[in-house]
């Protein structure tokens, strides 16, 4: 992002005179507390440390009133704006399911809202939204590692990626949890200068700053806590590979090792065989999409490798305990 706004002073301090930018955040019922408390309290930190109004929020709800977020905390909201006033910067912020994400009047707001020039962002799936308001053609944006598959399947040419979060010019997206508070980190900066914006993260004792293009999810060596370097490769070549999934022999190769060495590797540090391995991998994503997305049984069994429907919901039911349809 360009570094844009008032002049710093060599204390991190604005000059004065400056009028607030107004963040407004867009809360989807369903959620995240965290994600939203993440995104919208630096701003009133760094409030706090200017000794003045740097920033105003403002909340804001399909048709006002409270908005109720998925651990049941409510938050006052006022109706959808209508027209710019002096909205700076518009967050949409949802949480839940996608299949709750279907909102042809937060769609033509957030449209509405682009043509007036303000500033839209995403938090958690927020930028499911966005796509579907046609606001990410062509941009470069993140999402929460949990909805990505399901955007991707509704938005195939999305390019979408896996960091913690992206600031394409005016279309700042980032995953959920604490990742805002990397993303208001950097936007603060932009204004405030990098001085003052490291004061705010200070006041979370949020002393580790991730950077943009951080992953959102632990490594596979800190989720399966191995460390065998071939068989960590192997994992995350399973992890990309969901729709079109290699065999033993391929996957052997790619890591110079005997078939029989890799079931004896996968036995011994996972208690899985490579197949039963890659098939509760594919499945995982399955029961993503099947919950996230409309996508039909057959459409979700050939996003997941398998050769037919039939062949997915036997292997459901045996992983799961359940059908697809009734898991749906």
């Amino acid at each position: 992002m360009s570094q844009t706004g008032p002049r710093i002073s060599e204390e991190g301090d604005p000059a004065c005179g400056e009028r607030p930018q107004e963040i407004g955040f867009l809360l989807v019922p369903g959620f995240a507390l965290l994600s939203f408390a993440s995104a919208c309290e630096p701003f009133r930190a760094a409030n706090d440390l200017a000794g003045r109004a740097l920033y105003r929020l403002r909340y804001f709800g399909e048709a006002g009133g409270p908005v109720v977020s998925s651990s049941g905390a409510e938050v006052p909201t006022e109706p959808l704006p209508r027209a710019r006033f002096r909205l700076h910067t518009l967050f949409v912020c949802a949480g839940g399911e996608p299949a709750g994400w279907d909102r042809p009047a937060i769609h033509a707001a957030l449209r509405r809202m682009a043509r007036f020039g303000v500033r839209i962002g995403g938090i958690s799936g927020g930028a499911y939204l966005m796509a579907a308001a046609g606001l990410l053609g062509n941009r470069a944006f993140t999402i929460h590692w949990e909805y990505a598959g399901a955007t991707l399947e509704a938005f195939p040419d999305a390019r979408l990626t896996r960091a913690r979060y992206v600031a394409d010019a005016d279309r700042p997206t980032c995953g959920g949890g604490v990742a805002p508070l990397d993303m208001a980190y950097g936007l603060i900066a932009e204004r405030m200068g990098a001085a003052f914006a490291r004061r705010v993260s200070d006041w979370f004792l949020h002393t580790a700053v991730g950077a943009a293009d951080d992953p959102q999810r632990a490594s596979a060596a800190e989720r399966y806590r191995i460390h065998h370097p071939a068989l960590l490769a192997i994992i995350e070549t399973m992890e990309k590979t969901i729709e079109a999934p290699l065999g033993r022999h391929a996957m052997a190769r790619l890591v110079s090792l005997s078939e029989r060495h890799l079931d004896r590797l996968f036995i011994e540090k996972l208690g899985l065989s490579f197949t039963a391995h890659y098939r509760a991998i594919r499945l995982a994503h399955g029961r993503r999409l099947l919950r996230q997305s409309p996508l039909r049984i057959g459409e979700i069994a050939a996003a997941c490798g398998f050769a037919s429907a039939a062949h997915f919901s036997r292997s459901y039911r045996s992983q799961f305990g359940c059908s697809p349809t009734a898991d749906r």
